[in-house]
């Protein structure tokens, strides 16, 4: 940091109670004499890393059977330009009859449209060959759910590449690239938080059983990159993302599952790199991500928006996460809106959540808690109130090259968020360049879209700016600034009994 003036102080503070009073809290303090403790977050810890190690233990690739189906063998005609579809989904639909096995894509280039996976089968793209996907969206044929989610009665979302539904033991493996070719040019439309026709995923996977998804490199979606909403057991291991084509691009989307692991992976992407959602309105619960790299000009690592179902019983450990260095694609700026997003407006519950030794860079607000009341539902469906968001741990996050907004985690007056530990942090800002927003002129706006740029490119404190949250607490914390900021370090709530 040579060549900056860096402002360096450590806190060590407990927040209980209260409502929004604009105090700022005092430094380097033993506790707040109203703190209300951390006692709940070692049961916690040792929670979650029992549960991950029986997820390790437990949650394995099911055995494929050594049947190996391929196009060429199917129908496939010679030729560049012709459409491999009808040819790779009889190979799909004789493997799914002889029992399951591989369909092997091995011999360079695939053009397809939709593939419909089934029971048993295991798509591998070959080391060397492509799946790439056609341009004509005749090509993607609607896949409706048949249980109806918020996904599709808001969203749109009825056309993939690869689709399954209802099946068990399926997957995606290979060394091998499946190409979207996403661009805007091949598949034009608005960036949107609502409907995303004419730009299909490239994987979506509904209400199926054992999972896998291994080493492919996946790249350029019209739209989100993967779906998986509902599944149980789903393994995520070693894949490449990066989606940087396109408005939408999300690199990896879990929806409502249960026991899942996604480990040893890399994500670049447009929109949200890691993002879990609970439009499918089942609990999500018993979640290990690891070893991974998620980097975003949106969020990160994200929980929302669509946030319908209960979510619980979730550990990150040991990933690197943020805007995308100078060396890797990026269509938008360098760095994230967000690092790590936890997002609740839509009813349901987010709780059992530690993220430990993480790092984070180039993140316009590296922690950011929103607690809100969108009430986003299906049509059918009676508005909900506001949801729940507790019981969150960071614990060993590092970070610097970070923007300038800061950090901060803010409910509503009739929803607050409760028991937040942050210990061992240690996070450097960009010192601020514009007038910061102040506390109380900082509107509720409990309805609207949960992202950290939602009220103003440099908030009230350079570290940590708090509203709306109960039983804060901070042990060795440290945010640093690059430069000098007028800001404080930290903004929080009155503690009040």
């Amino acid at each position: 940091m040579s060549g900056h003036n860096l402002q360096r102080r450590r806190l060590t503070l407990a927040l209980g109670g209260g409502l929004a009073s604009g105090l700022l809290l005092p430094l380097a303090s033993a506790a707040a004499s109203c703190a209300a403790g951390s006692d709940w977050a070692a049961p916690l810890r040792r929670d979650l890393d029992a549960m991950a190690a029986q997820l390790t233990r437990t949650l394995k690739p099911w055995s494929v059977p050594a049947r190996v189906f391929t196009p060429e063998e199917h129908g496939l005609a010679a030729g560049t330009g012709v459409l491999a579809t009808p040819a790779i989904q009889r190979a799909v639909d004789a493997c799914a009859m002889a029992g399951g096995g591989t369909v092997r894509l091995s011999q360079g280039d695939y053009l397809s449209g939709t593939i419909v996976l089934r029971s048993g089968v295991m798509l591998e793209v070959a080391a060397g060959a492509r799946l790439l996907a056609s341009t004509n969206l005749q090509d993607y044929p609607e896949h409706r759910a048949q249980r109806p989610t918020v996904q599709d009665s808001n969203m749109g979302m009825n056309q993939s590449l690869i689709f399954a539904e209802g099946c068990e033991r399926i997957g995606i493996n290979g060394k091998g690239l499946i190409d979207g070719r996403g661009t805007k040019d091949n598949f034009p439309g608005e960036e949107t938080i609502g409907a995303t026709p004419g730009r299909p995923f490239i994987i979506r996977i509904i209400d199926c059983k054992q999972v896998v998804v291994r080493d492919i490199h996946l790249k350029d979606s019209p739209c989100w990159m993967q779906n998986y909403l509902n599944c149980e057991d789903l393994l995520i291991d070693g894949i490449r993302v990066e989606n940087q084509a396109n408005h939408n691009n999300d690199g990896l989307d879990i929806d409502s599952c249960r026991r899942v692991i996604v480990r040893n992976s890399f994500i670049n992407a447009q929109d949200d790199a890691m993002c879990f959602k609970g439009a499918g309105q089942r609990t999500a619960e018993n979640i290990l991500i690891e070893n991974c790299q998620f980097y975003s000009t949106c969020n990160a690592l994200k929980f929302g928006t669509d946030s319908q179902g209960d979510f619980r019983n979730v550990l990150v450990r040991n990933v690197v996460l943020g805007g995308p260095a100078s060396d890797m694609r990026a269509i938008n700026r360098r760095k994230a809106d967000g690092g790590i997003s936890w997002e609740i407006v839509d009813g349901g519950t987010l709780e059992r959540v530690l993220v430990h030794d993480a790092r984070i860079v180039r993140a316009e607000s590296p922690l950011f808690l929103r607690l809100g009341d969108r009430g986003r539902v299906r049509p059918e469906q009676k508005r909900p109130g506001p949801g729940v968001l507790r019981y969150i741990v960071y614990d060993r996050i590092s970070g610097d090259d970070n923007g300038m907004r800061g950090s901060f985690f803010t409910g509503v007056s009739n929803a607050q968020i409760e028991h937040v530990l942050l210990r061992d942090v240690d996070l450097t800002m960009a010192a601020a360049t514009a007038p910061a927003a102040v506390a109380v002129d900082i509107p509720e706006a409990p309805a609207e879209y949960p992202d950290p740029h939602m009220f103003s490119t440099v908030m009230p404190a350079y570290g940590l700016w708090a509203r709306h949250i109960k039983h804060l607490t901070l042990q060795r914390v440290r945010f640093r600034v690059v430069g000098k900021d007028a800001r404080p370090e930290v903004l929080a709530d009155a503690c009040r009994q």
